[in-house]
């Protein structure tokens, strides 16, 4: 009989978040996982940066403006901890949906002020935190409030479907880190889009159609491409003036979500500006059809002339050697895993 590959219903959401309230993108974000996997879905994609928001005021404000500062700083103080309270109740949905979640997130690390990642968040079926991937290099105002990512946090991970992957917006053009995952073997890969580009550049629907066909025609895999959109409570929250609201209104600025095959074929979709789940069922057969014609990572190139090398290592900026005084060291240790409230003072010793 031999190996059979099976068809999967994949969903994309587009959907604005609840721009820079935690709590509410992660109950919206929470129903809309519900909702897919009642509907069959057993891979479920999110946009970038659903839980808060995405630092898309540097498009519309100076980087130092008051207002700038004061939405990063807002963006700091509703960002995310994985794990954490926002990751255990995504979690629960992705649990009751039966289904995989790649979610973005701005993540922030526990116990520190000031550092932001861009994120994906991957859940299994079971509600297993299978693991995140920080985004590589930050993009234009990103930059302003991201850190990039390391090879830790980069690569396919497996699912009972075969490998899975996933990259944040710009990184779905790195030849490299296509390539990088196309050799990992990925079958379903989710794009995870802002709610709009720069308002210089072309309308990111085009780049998202572009993007998506082009991985899936170097990957072979399916590729699920979740962008979001905008709503009346984020552009009054952005104060970006008339001319801006006009670019945030228009319907082809925002939004084109869509669901690509290995073949380069649409799937479903794009969608307009509005809210909503596009779905599509996924042969995974497709794949191995398309890869016997063109398999980049295999048969079709040549590892005499091209070879990748991934490093998976994170750096470490801060360690502290020869601590002279275990009580003083395992003190400072509870001290931080008490938060910054224990951050105050050493303790007194004997002979101080």
């Amino acid at each position: 009989m031999g190996d059979t590959y099976g068809v999967v219903k994949v969903a994309a959401v587009q959907a604005a978040s609840v721009f820079l309230d935690r709590e509410g993108s992660t109950a919206k974000a929470c129903r809309l996982i519900r909702e897919a996997g009642a509907n069959g879905a057993r891979v479920i994609g999110f946009p970038e940066g659903f839980i808060p928001a995405h630092p898309v005021w540097y498009h519309h404000h100076a980087a130092t403006a008051a207002i700038s500062n004061r939405l990063a700083v807002e963006l700091f103080k509703n960002s995310v901890e994985i794990p954490g309270p926002e990751t255990t109740a995504l979690a629960a949905a992705t649990r009751d949906a039966d289904a995989y979640v790649v979610i973005g997130v701005c993540e922030k690390l526990p116990n520190t002020t000031g550092t932001m990642f861009n994120t994906q968040v991957y859940i299994g079926p079971d509600g297993r935190l299978i693991g995140k991937h920080q985004k590589i290099m930050p993009t234009v105002g990103e930059r302003l409030v991201h850190m990039g990512g390391f090879g830790d946090t980069f690569g396919a991970f497996q699912s009972e479907f075969g490998p899975m992957s996933g990259l944040i917006c710009g990184e779905n053009s790195n030849p490299l880190a296509v390539f990088a995952l196309t050799a990992e073997g990925t079958r379903i890969h989710v794009m995870s889009w802002p709610n709009h580009f720069p308002t210089s550049g072309d309308p990111m629907r085009n780049r998202v159609a572009v993007d998506s066909q082009a991985f899936a025609q170097m990957s072979k895999a399916f590729v699920i491409s979740a962008c979001g959109t905008v709503d009346e409570r984020m552009i009054e929250m952005l104060q970006a003036g008339t001319e801006a609201e006009r670019f945030l209104r228009n319907p082809d600025c925002n939004g084109g979500t869509v669901i690509v095959a290995p073949n380069s074929r649409i799937l479903a979709g794009p969608m307009g500006a509005e809210e909503g789940i596009l779905y599509a069922d996924c042969n995974l057969e497709l794949s191995v059809q398309m890869k016997l014609r063109h398999d980049f990572a295999g048969h079709y190139n040549r590892p005499d002339i091209f070879h990748l090398q991934i490093n998976r290592a994170a750096p470490r900026l801060y360690s502290v050697h020869n601590e002279s005084d275990p009580a003083l060291a395992a003190a400072r240790a509870a001290a931080l895993a008490a938060g910054p409230s224990g951050l105050l003072a050493p303790p007194e010793r004997d002979g101080d």
